[in-house]
């Protein structure tokens, strides 16, 4: 696997990023793992493939895997009325504006909630660092925004009605929800009995042990002159008041390769059947019709760049994942699944050539102009070196 090495460790010679874990399987088990670069700029210690990330919305995927086990003991439906369960996605607002004091305008939501609208990002909630208005919304009420760990920034108003648009934002969040709701356990608890421990994930929660505080990355932001710089900014609050199915997770690569193995493999891995493999292949399908997914414009720079994945491929959602609806050149087939987390880490599951990568930076913003190559240049290399490339 030299090629990847060399896209690596190039990457952190050059200074584009400071430091870089990637792991990659295919049917047969992992095939590649490797550590370069340091957790902390100009202070080390060395990257270690055993280094813990925190992976930010990578936990969408897994809180939609979970909600998908209890989907397959008939603990809800896909179109089933949310509110049903959790009564307060009941009576949902939307907002339309702002008067001219600034005040929000909001009006009932057309139509219910669903869950496949909360796994497909199609519900119409937000997240302010994409949607101004949902910021704008906050300064004018005064209502906590995500990043808060308050249980109040659930209860954001819509910005547009239900299954009219995909938007990405605290969708997941209520997934989460939903797991606690139908399970009767908190979220962290029911992902360690039914997913961590089965697929020997150790690494990975809601919260870190010392000895995983000492084998954590830092956070890197990067300057508008282009340089980085270690920043103490964390997206899980020690007073968190609810585990978060969208953005709280701390993994390594290790462990979430486990975890995209899992998909892969149609639901099994380590001996396990986390799901069946009808509910693998039916969280890969498109289901937001003739939507369009991925495309993010940023309303907070420091945070995020303008997102937009592979400039002229369609991408649709599943449930839990986006979808490439089209093959990307010298790299994963149509039909692929991926995501992404704010510090841009990656990750993609391709079930047509069988194998998957992942790769864990600590960089803002997200989309971040050096990240965003290394993520691709890696998985070039990744066809390349296993052979798969198209003849």
């Amino acid at each position: 696997m030299q090629q990847i090495d060399a896209v690596l460790n190039q990457a952190v010679e050059s200074g584009d990023i400071p430091g870089v874990v990637a792991t990659v399987a295919t049917d047969s088990g992992p095939v590649y793992a490797g550590a370069f670069g340091t957790r902390k700029l100009n202070a080390g210690p060395a990257m270690t493939t055993d280094t813990v990330f925190r992976i930010a919305s990578m936990t969408k995927a897994v809180a939609s895997a979970a909600a998908m086990q209890l989907y397959e003991q008939g603990k809800f439906g896909l179109d089933q009325p949310l509110g049903e369960i959790m009564p307060a996605l009941a009576q949902l607002q939307v907002l339309e504006g702002f008067d001219a004091a600034g005040q929000p305008q909001l009006r009932p939501a057309k139509r219910p909630v669903t869950a496949r609208q909360i796994l497909t990002h199609t519900a119409g909630f937000g997240y302010e660092i994409w949607n101004p208005g949902l910021g704008q919304y906050q300064e004018a009420t005064g209502e906590p925004g995500i990043g808060s760990g308050k249980k109040a920034a659930l209860n954001m108003p819509l910005v547009c009605d239900p299954g009219e648009r995909w938007e990405y934002g605290i969708n997941t969040d209520w997934v989460g929800q939903l797991v606690e709701a139908v399970s009767g356990h908190t979220l962290g608890d029911y992902l360690t009995r039914n997913m961590f421990e089965p697929l020997g994930m150790t690494d990975t929660g809601f919260t870190r042990s010392a000895e995983q505080e000492a084998r954590t990355v830092s956070v890197h932001q990067r300057g508008e002159d282009g340089t980085l710089a270690p920043t103490d900014i964390e997206l899980v609050t020690p007073d968190a008041e609810y585990q978060s199915g969208g953005h709280g997770l701390s993994s390594t690569a290790a462990d979430y390769l486990a975890f995209v193995q899992m998909i892969l493999k149609g639901g099994s891995h380590n001996g396990q059947q986390i799901l069946k493999p009808e509910t693998v292949a039916l969280m890969s399908e498109n289901h937001i019709g003739d939507l369009a997914a991925g495309d993010m414009t940023t309303a907070v720079p420091p945070l995020s760049n303008d997102v937009k994945f592979s400039p002229g491929v369609v991408h649709k959602h599943g449930l839990g994942f986006l979808i490439n609806t089209s093959a990307l050149p010298g790299a994963r087939s149509a039909g692929s699944l991926s995501w992404a987390g704010l510090f841009n880490s990656y990750y993609w599951i391709d079930p047509t050539k069988r194998v998957t990568g992942v790769i864990l930076m600590q960089i803002l913003p997200f989309f971040d102009v050096k990240a965003i190559p290394v993520y691709e240049r890696f998985e070039h290399a990744t066809y390349q070196a296993l052979g798969l490339l198209e003849a």
